[in-house]
């Protein structure tokens, strides 16, 4: 079921579930691999999700548990988002409704521009849709900052900063209403 479409009509977005696990791992692992290849391990490490058993566990239940989008780009998955009325246990309620991004990935393999910006844009839309003010997203904030610098570019805005072990992490907020 296609959910939005860009202008151009290549790039569309799709509901999407448990079933697409290959396709977010595949996506996952082009990630670490990009970032790896960029001298940039610190936010997934350098082995794939694919062949680490608790990732891919953990992969699986946020899949399960949450509301899954897919970006399609000619009809090959290039994007995903997963959205949640909270956030990750290591990370606390806003103490008001949110919608949480829990993960957005895109495949590094194609890198079409745009993607990561229309799977937020349809976020945003979701957000509003759901009555809910607060679109939240928390992310790696090591190396050279670039993935804090990327959400703020996206209209989000840094708010408390975390740490999961030696992983530094900053959280971001963007009004929606």
């Amino acid at each position: 079921m296609e959910i939005s479409q860009r202008e151009d009509g290549r790039l569309a977005i799709r509901k999407g579930g448990v079933e697409d696990l290959p396709v977010v791992l595949a996506m996952l692992d082009s990630a670490v691999a990009w970032l790896t290849a960029r001298g940039r391990p610190g936010q997934w490490g350098t082995e794939p999700f694919s062949t680490r058993p608790a990732s891919v566990g953990k992969v699986r239940g946020n899949l399960a548990s949450t509301t899954v989008r897919i970006a399609e780009y000619d009809g090959i998955p290039v994007g995903t988002l997963t959205l949640a009325p909270r956030p990750s246990e290591y990370v606390e309620p806003a103490g008001e409704p949110e919608v949480f991004v829990r993960l957005l990935v895109t495949d590094r393999r194609r890198a079409v521009p745009g993607v990561g910006a229309a799977l937020l844009a349809h976020a945003a839309r979701e957000t509003r849709r759901q009555g809910v003010d607060l679109l939240r997203v928390d992310c790696y904030a090591g190396d050279d900052g670039r993935l804090v610098a990327y959400y703020r570019g996206q209209g989000f805005v840094p708010t408390e900063t975390f740490r999961v072990g030696d992983w530094p992490g900053q959280v971001l907020e963007r009004r929606v209403g």
